[in-house]
């Protein structure tokens, strides 16, 4: 939304609750007095979908549930897609961008570790479904659930498929991907998974959905990825840039090997002129943001010259 508007689009945004407070940080963006129309609406309810749809060029698809609740995440991602692109055909939009995930795309336990992930991917659905792992499987299904309803009715879809999004948010709660970083500062989080992780900026991801949209040539999927890290180096990364946190230096699992990240190639999106921020980069600004946001806690000042001389036990100025 804010991209788009600082672009001097006209923007029509869909919340459950055009009134709630929460929606205060949409309508004080710069220039979302005059250019942003904020309409109440809901994935599961069609007639409201389309009401909002009508008269746009373009339609961003970007809510789903997060959840690995099966009843919550399946059917409305499956019925929110097909909805949604349903009514853009009705309204004659020009291009349907959706987020879908890269859940959608790399869950595959038959994959050669040394392949590499791109945009002709997709996520094994028995395995997803197996190891109940719903979010993945409603991503995946919902996505594949887009691209045949975009078939059927001869509408233009781009898909984009982003990795954990990190950044400054514009919303002033916490949401999952914020949580990942914010359990190291605070210490909740003893140690951290032998697992690896793919990372992408939130600005990049704002940026590419405008990107995709505005490019004629812009088609099929797109892989949002800056850098895959394995956790630990995660950590590692947050105690050089803040020291003051009390962060987990001791894996969860320190029987096996250390993991190794996926191969993966974010070429195509970069074909269209997008540049990504360092994941370095954007911890920063997260753990910046969340300060600033009063999340997390500022660190302490440092210590005056005296101060510090004392805690060397040599007391000077006296």
């Amino acid at each position: 939304v804010k991209i788009l508007i600082e672009r001097g689009y006209t923007v029509k945004g869909t919340v459950r609750n055009p009134d709630d407070p929460k929606n205060t940080n949409l309508r004080e963006l710069d220039g979302g007095k005059e250019r942003l129309i904020l309409c109440k609406a809901d994935l599961q309810d069609y007639e409201a979908l389309k009401a909002a749809i009508d008269g746009c060029d373009g339609v961003f698809h970007t809510a789903s549930p997060v959840t690995d609740d099966p009843e919550q995440m399946v059917e409305p991602a499956v019925n929110g897609a097909k909805f949604v692109i349903n009514a853009a055909a009705e309204a004659k939009v020009k291009r349907v961008v959706i987020t879908s995930s890269i859940g959608a795309v790399y869950m595959d336990p038959n994959r050669d570790p040394e392949a590499v992930v791109d945009e002709s991917c997709w996520s094994d659905l028995d395995f997803c479904k197996n190891t109940k792992n719903w979010y993945c499987y409603g991503k995946m299904v919902a996505e594949q659930a887009a691209w045949e309803t975009a078939k059927e009715k001869g509408v233009d879809l781009v898909v984009l498929n982003p990795v954990l999004v990190l950044g400054p948010p514009l919303q002033p709660t916490i949401n999952a991907s914020l949580y990942h970083v914010l359990k190291y500062l605070t210490g909740s989080a003893k140690t951290y998974a032998n697992l690896t992780q793919a990372y992408v900026d939130v600005r990049d991801v704002a940026l590419a959905h405008v990107l995709v949209y505005e490019a004629p040539s812009a088609s099929g999927r797109y892989l949002l990825a800056e850098s895959a890290r394995h956790r630990g180096e995660v950590v590692e990364i947050l105690a050089k840039l803040f020291p003051e946190y009390p962060l987990p230096t001791k894996c969860k699992d320190e029987k096996n090997p250390r993991a190794k990240p996926y191969k993966f190639t974010n070429q195509k999106i970069k074909d269209l002129g997008l540049e990504f921020t360092s994941t370095k980069q954007s911890l920063y600004d997260t753990v910046k943001s969340l300060q600033e946001k009063g999340h997390l806690a500022p660190p302490p000042p440092p210590p005056s010259a005296s101060q510090e001389s004392v805690e060397n036990g040599i007391k000077i100025g006296s």
